[in-house]
């Protein structure tokens, strides 16, 4: 694989702020994917969407549990991106009870559609969201890539889960 860089990218995200008070103290704080990556090696995956089947029941949660392995193997840290805006994606962290994989919100599909794994999944009513992946990002450029076969923009899938694992990424990662 030819090493790229990642897209130069603000995500709009929330963050926690106890001078705000009330019920729901975070404010919008913006994030550039390229400044939160400088200097790390970073595993990002990427899923279809925060509470579906295969992203809630396998993949997210696995990645949580391989956690402390990736980071042994020289992950500085794990993200998950996906075309959700950010109070879902907190929501789903909750819901899952998410304590170390980060979630990034790409609400409007910037990332992803830069990434090139933007489709349309109009037939089951999501509209555009992100093809599964995984990447192994070393200070800001794509160093391994893990990709679903059968990319799709017509549903012709079965929402195929294995390439993007953590065990595939956590093996290259050993690999060096």
């Amino acid at each position: 694989m030819i090493e790229k860089p990642i897209p130069d990218v603000v995500l709009k995200t929330r963050v926690r702020d106890e001078s705000i008070g009330g019920d729901n103290p975070f404010r919008w704080q913006d994030l550039n994917v390229r400044d939160a990556f400088a200097g790390k090696k970073v595993v990002l995956f990427s899923l279809p969407g925060a509470f579906t089947p295969t992203c809630s029941n396998e993949q997210c949660p696995a990645f949580e549990r391989l956690y402390d392995d990736l980071r042994a193997a020289g992950a500085d840290e794990v993200y998950c991106i996906a075309v959700n805006d950010a109070f879902v994606m907190y929501q789903w962290g909750k819901h899952l009870g998410l304590e170390r994989v980060k979630l990034l919100p790409d609400g409007s599909g910037h990332f992803t559609r830069r990434m090139g794994m933007l489709i349309d999944k109009d037939h089951l009513g999501f509209g555009l969201r992100s093809w599964r992946y995984a990447a192994i990002i070393d200070d800001n450029r794509v160093t391994a890539w893990f990709e679903e076969p059968g990319i799709n923009d017509d549903g012709t899938d079965d929402d195929p889960y294995g390439e993007t694992s953590p065990e595939k990424v956590l093996e290259a990662l050993r690999a060096g």
